[in-house]
Protein backbone atom coordinates (compact mmCIF):
# COMPACT_ATOMS: atom_id res chain seq x y z
CA UNK A 1 0.00 0.00 0.00
CA UNK A 2 1.36 3.45 -0.87
CA UNK A 3 2.20 5.43 2.25
CA UNK A 4 2.19 9.20 2.76
CA UNK A 5 5.39 9.91 0.76
CA UNK A 6 4.26 7.89 -2.28
CA UNK A 7 0.80 9.49 -2.27
CA UNK A 8 2.40 12.93 -1.97
CA UNK A 9 4.63 12.18 -4.98
CA UNK A 10 1.53 11.22 -7.00
CA UNK A 11 -0.27 14.35 -5.75
CA UNK A 12 2.54 16.62 -6.90
CA UNK A 13 2.63 15.00 -10.32
CA UNK A 14 -1.14 15.22 -10.76
CA UNK A 15 -1.26 18.81 -9.55
CA UNK A 16 1.39 19.75 -12.09
CA UNK A 17 -0.32 17.94 -14.98
CA UNK A 18 -4.07 18.43 -14.54
CA UNK A 19 -4.70 21.47 -12.32
CA UNK A 20 -7.09 23.94 -13.98
CA UNK A 21 -8.00 21.30 -16.59
CA UNK A 22 -11.65 20.67 -17.45
CA UNK A 23 -13.05 17.14 -17.30
CA UNK A 24 -14.54 16.29 -20.70
CA UNK A 25 -15.71 12.77 -20.05
CA UNK A 26 -15.70 10.06 -17.37
CA UNK A 27 -15.82 6.32 -18.06
CA UNK A 28 -16.55 3.84 -15.26
CA UNK A 29 -15.97 0.20 -16.22
CA UNK A 30 -16.34 -1.30 -12.78
CA UNK A 31 -18.31 0.34 -9.97
CA UNK A 32 -17.49 -2.37 -7.43
CA UNK A 33 -14.52 -0.82 -5.67
CA UNK A 34 -14.22 -0.71 -1.87
CA UNK A 35 -16.91 1.98 -1.93
CA UNK A 36 -19.31 1.43 -4.83
CA UNK A 37 -19.16 4.13 -7.50
CA UNK A 38 -22.59 5.89 -7.64
CA UNK A 39 -24.59 5.98 -10.85
CA UNK A 40 -24.31 9.77 -11.14
CA UNK A 41 -20.50 9.78 -10.75
CA UNK A 42 -19.85 10.40 -14.45
CA UNK A 43 -22.40 13.20 -14.84
CA UNK A 44 -21.29 14.85 -11.60
CA UNK A 45 -17.66 15.13 -12.69
CA UNK A 46 -18.32 15.99 -16.33
CA UNK A 47 -17.54 19.65 -17.19
CA UNK A 48 -15.98 20.29 -13.78
CA UNK A 49 -12.56 21.91 -13.66
CA UNK A 50 -9.94 20.39 -11.35
CA UNK A 51 -8.85 23.50 -9.47
CA UNK A 52 -6.06 21.79 -7.53
CA UNK A 53 -5.07 18.47 -5.95
CA UNK A 54 -4.46 18.23 -2.21
CA UNK A 55 -3.59 15.32 0.03
CA UNK A 56 -4.33 14.36 3.60
CA UNK A 57 -2.78 11.24 5.05
CA UNK A 58 -2.99 8.65 2.25
CA UNK A 59 -5.95 10.34 0.52
CA UNK A 60 -5.84 12.40 -2.68
CA UNK A 61 -8.34 15.29 -2.76
CA UNK A 62 -9.46 16.81 -6.07
CA UNK A 63 -10.89 20.32 -5.58
CA UNK A 64 -13.62 20.82 -8.18
CA UNK A 65 -14.93 24.06 -9.66
CA UNK A 66 -18.41 23.62 -8.12
CA UNK A 67 -16.82 23.66 -4.60
CA UNK A 68 -17.16 19.92 -4.19
CA UNK A 69 -14.41 17.31 -3.87
CA UNK A 70 -13.41 13.94 -5.23
CA UNK A 71 -11.69 11.86 -2.56
CA UNK A 72 -9.39 9.08 -3.80
CA UNK A 73 -7.70 6.28 -1.88
CA UNK A 74 -5.37 3.92 -3.74
CA UNK A 75 -5.92 0.97 -1.40
CA UNK A 76 -3.46 -1.92 -1.61
CA UNK A 77 -2.79 -2.03 -5.35
CA UNK A 78 -4.39 1.04 -6.93
CA UNK A 79 -2.37 3.15 -9.34
CA UNK A 80 -3.16 6.29 -11.32
CA UNK A 81 -1.77 6.46 -14.84
CA UNK A 82 -1.44 9.64 -16.89
CA UNK A 83 -1.83 9.17 -20.65
CA UNK A 84 -0.95 11.85 -23.22
CA UNK A 85 -3.66 11.67 -25.89
CA UNK A 86 -1.42 13.39 -28.45
CA UNK A 87 0.96 10.43 -28.50
CA UNK A 88 0.25 7.48 -30.77
CA UNK A 89 1.59 4.87 -28.38
CA UNK A 90 -0.52 5.24 -25.25
CA UNK A 91 1.98 3.70 -22.86
CA UNK A 92 1.56 4.23 -19.16
CA UNK A 93 4.39 6.02 -17.41
CA UNK A 94 3.63 4.74 -13.92
CA UNK A 95 3.09 1.00 -13.92
CA UNK A 96 2.28 -1.52 -11.21
CA UNK A 97 3.24 -4.10 -13.82
CA UNK A 98 6.56 -5.19 -15.31
CA UNK A 99 5.45 -3.87 -18.70
CA UNK A 100 4.86 -0.23 -19.70
CA UNK A 101 1.68 -1.41 -21.44
CA UNK A 102 -1.21 -1.13 -19.02
CA UNK A 103 -3.38 -4.29 -19.08
CA UNK A 104 -6.99 -3.14 -19.60
CA UNK A 105 -8.50 -5.81 -17.32
CA UNK A 106 -8.22 -3.71 -14.17
CA UNK A 107 -8.76 -0.24 -15.70
CA UNK A 108 -11.83 0.68 -13.67
CA UNK A 109 -12.09 4.46 -14.17
CA UNK A 110 -10.95 6.92 -16.84
CA UNK A 111 -11.14 10.70 -16.39
CA UNK A 112 -10.60 12.37 -19.74
CA UNK A 113 -9.38 15.92 -20.35
CA UNK A 114 -8.80 17.72 -23.64
CA UNK A 115 -5.26 16.45 -24.28
CA UNK A 116 -4.77 13.79 -21.62
CA UNK A 117 -6.54 11.32 -19.41
CA UNK A 118 -5.93 9.57 -16.13
CA UNK A 119 -6.68 5.89 -15.67
CA UNK A 120 -7.32 4.26 -12.30
CA UNK A 121 -6.11 0.66 -12.31
CA UNK A 122 -6.62 -1.59 -9.29
CA UNK A 123 -6.30 -5.40 -9.43
CA UNK A 124 -7.52 -5.91 -5.84
CA UNK A 125 -10.17 -3.14 -5.90
CA UNK A 126 -9.47 -1.99 -2.33
CA UNK A 127 -9.19 1.64 -3.43
CA UNK A 128 -12.09 4.02 -3.99
CA UNK A 129 -13.34 7.29 -5.49
CA UNK A 130 -15.89 9.23 -3.45
CA UNK A 131 -17.72 12.48 -4.20
CA UNK A 132 -17.88 14.87 -1.22
CA UNK A 133 -20.39 17.69 -1.78
CA UNK A 134 -18.86 20.44 0.41
CA UNK A 135 -16.05 21.36 2.78
CA UNK A 136 -18.05 20.58 5.92
CA UNK A 137 -18.71 17.04 4.70
CA UNK A 138 -15.05 16.63 3.71
CA UNK A 139 -13.91 17.55 7.23
CA UNK A 140 -16.46 15.15 8.68
CA UNK A 141 -15.28 12.39 6.33
CA UNK A 142 -11.67 12.75 7.49
CA UNK A 143 -12.45 13.51 11.12
CA UNK A 144 -11.56 10.00 12.33
CA UNK A 145 -7.94 10.45 11.29
CA UNK A 146 -5.21 11.66 13.61
CA UNK A 147 -2.87 14.53 12.70
CA UNK A 148 -0.17 14.11 10.10
CA UNK A 149 3.42 14.07 11.42
CA UNK A 150 3.95 17.47 9.72
CA UNK A 151 1.11 19.19 11.57
CA UNK A 152 1.71 21.30 14.67
CA UNK A 153 -0.86 19.20 16.55
CA UNK A 154 1.52 16.24 16.40
CA UNK A 155 3.52 17.51 19.34
CA UNK A 156 4.84 16.27 22.67
CA UNK A 157 1.73 17.21 24.64
CA UNK A 158 -0.51 15.35 22.18
CA UNK A 159 1.67 12.21 22.09
CA UNK A 160 2.14 11.97 25.88
CA UNK A 161 -1.59 12.45 26.41
CA UNK A 162 -2.50 9.84 23.79
CA UNK A 163 -0.09 7.26 25.22
CA UNK A 164 -1.03 7.74 28.87
CA UNK A 165 -2.13 4.42 30.35
CA UNK A 166 -2.06 2.63 26.97
CA UNK A 167 -0.86 -0.99 26.74
CA UNK A 168 -0.21 -1.42 23.01
CA UNK A 169 3.31 -1.38 21.57
CA UNK A 170 4.74 1.62 19.75
CA UNK A 171 4.85 -0.12 16.34
CA UNK A 172 1.08 -0.62 16.44
CA UNK A 173 0.48 3.01 17.33
CA UNK A 174 2.64 4.31 14.49
CA UNK A 175 0.41 2.30 12.15
CA UNK A 176 -2.79 3.46 13.87
CA UNK A 177 -4.26 6.16 11.61
CA UNK A 178 -6.38 7.40 14.52
CA UNK A 179 -3.16 8.34 16.32
CA UNK A 180 -1.07 9.68 13.45
CA UNK A 181 -2.02 9.76 9.76
CA UNK A 182 0.02 8.59 6.81
CA UNK A 183 2.71 6.39 8.37
CA UNK A 184 2.69 2.82 7.06
CA UNK A 185 4.78 -0.24 7.72
CA UNK A 186 7.92 0.76 5.80
CA UNK A 187 8.34 4.12 7.49
CA UNK A 188 7.31 2.89 10.95
CA UNK A 189 10.23 0.44 10.83
CA UNK A 190 12.66 3.15 9.75
CA UNK A 191 11.41 5.70 12.31
CA UNK A 192 11.80 3.28 15.23
CA UNK A 193 15.30 2.28 14.14
CA UNK A 194 16.48 5.87 13.95
CA UNK A 195 14.81 6.54 17.33
CA UNK A 196 16.63 3.52 18.87
CA UNK A 197 13.31 2.16 20.14
CA UNK A 198 12.29 -1.49 20.04
CA UNK A 199 9.01 -1.90 18.14
CA UNK A 200 7.58 -4.11 20.92
CA UNK A 201 8.00 -1.42 23.59
CA UNK A 202 4.71 -0.64 25.37
CA UNK A 203 3.94 3.04 24.91
CA UNK A 204 3.32 3.69 28.62
CA UNK A 205 6.99 2.80 29.18
CA UNK A 206 8.28 5.43 26.74
CA UNK A 207 10.09 8.36 28.29
CA UNK A 208 9.57 11.97 27.30
CA UNK A 209 12.80 11.97 25.28
CA UNK A 210 11.65 8.86 23.39
CA UNK A 211 8.44 10.58 22.36
CA UNK A 212 10.38 13.66 21.27
CA UNK A 213 12.58 11.43 19.08
CA UNK A 214 9.56 9.78 17.47
CA UNK A 215 7.97 13.15 16.66
CA UNK A 216 11.12 14.70 15.19
CA UNK A 217 12.35 11.62 13.34
CA UNK A 218 8.91 10.95 11.82
CA UNK A 219 9.03 14.38 10.19
CA UNK A 220 12.61 13.87 8.97
CA UNK A 221 12.05 10.39 7.54
CA UNK A 222 8.88 11.32 5.66
CA UNK A 223 10.38 14.59 4.37
CA UNK A 224 13.44 12.72 3.10
CA UNK A 225 11.27 10.03 1.50
CA UNK A 226 9.22 12.65 -0.37
CA UNK A 227 12.40 14.37 -1.60
CA UNK A 228 13.65 11.02 -2.91
CA UNK A 229 10.38 10.25 -4.69
CA UNK A 230 9.12 7.66 -2.22
CA UNK A 231 10.10 4.01 -1.98
CA UNK A 232 9.93 1.91 -5.14
CA UNK A 233 8.55 -1.34 -3.83
CA UNK A 234 6.63 -3.44 -6.39
CA UNK A 235 7.52 -1.00 -9.18
CA UNK A 236 6.12 2.18 -7.63
CA UNK A 237 6.74 5.12 -9.99
CA UNK A 238 5.56 8.69 -10.05
CA UNK A 239 3.50 10.14 -12.88
CA UNK A 240 6.67 11.17 -14.71
CA UNK A 241 7.71 7.53 -14.85
CA UNK A 242 10.56 7.87 -12.35
CA UNK A 243 11.32 5.35 -9.63
CA UNK A 244 11.49 6.47 -6.05
CA UNK A 245 14.90 6.02 -4.46
CA UNK A 246 14.25 6.08 -0.71
CA UNK A 247 14.59 2.27 -0.61
CA UNK A 248 18.34 2.84 -1.05
CA UNK A 249 18.25 4.53 2.37
CA UNK A 250 16.54 1.70 4.24
CA UNK A 251 18.28 0.98 7.53
CA UNK A 252 16.18 -2.02 8.58
CA UNK A 253 13.24 -2.65 6.23
CA UNK A 254 13.71 -5.90 4.27
CA UNK A 255 17.25 -6.28 5.73
CA UNK A 256 16.70 -9.42 7.83
CA UNK A 257 19.99 -11.13 8.71
CA UNK A 258 22.18 -8.22 7.57
CA UNK A 259 24.50 -6.22 9.78
CA UNK A 260 23.18 -3.10 11.46
CA UNK A 261 24.15 0.07 9.61
CA UNK A 262 24.55 2.15 12.77
CA UNK A 263 28.18 3.19 13.37
CA UNK A 264 30.00 0.76 15.69
CA UNK A 265 26.88 -1.35 16.30
CA UNK A 266 27.52 -5.10 16.01
CA UNK A 267 23.85 -6.00 15.82
CA UNK A 268 22.02 -8.02 13.17
CA UNK A 269 18.65 -7.03 11.74
CA UNK A 270 15.85 -9.27 13.01
CA UNK A 271 12.41 -9.87 11.54
CA UNK A 272 9.26 -10.51 13.57
CA UNK A 273 5.57 -10.35 12.75
CA UNK A 274 3.69 -7.81 14.89
CA UNK A 275 -0.06 -7.58 14.29
CA UNK A 276 0.36 -9.40 10.96
CA UNK A 277 2.95 -6.89 9.71
CA UNK A 278 6.61 -7.64 9.01
CA UNK A 279 8.71 -5.80 11.55
CA UNK A 280 12.46 -5.24 11.21
CA UNK A 281 14.79 -4.05 13.98
CA UNK A 282 18.34 -4.30 15.31
CA UNK A 283 18.81 -6.78 18.14
CA UNK A 284 21.45 -4.60 19.79
CA UNK A 285 20.74 -0.88 19.41
CA UNK A 286 16.94 -1.02 19.57
CA UNK A 287 16.40 -1.97 23.19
Amino acid sequence: MPELPEVEVVRKSLHEKIKQKKIKKVIVRNRNLRIKIPLDFESFLRDQKVIKIDRFSKYLIFHLSNNSYCLIHLGMSGTIHLIDLNKQNHLTNTSFYHSPILPPKHNHIEIIFEKSKIIYNDPRRFGFFQIIKNLSLLKKRLNHLGPEPFQSKFNLEYVLSFFRGKEKNIKNYLLDQNFVSGIGNIYANEILFLSKINPNTKVYLLKKKDCEKIINISKKVLTNAIKKGGSSIKNFKNLSGKNGSFQKNFKVYERKGLNCKRFKCEGVIQKKVISNRSTFFCNICQK
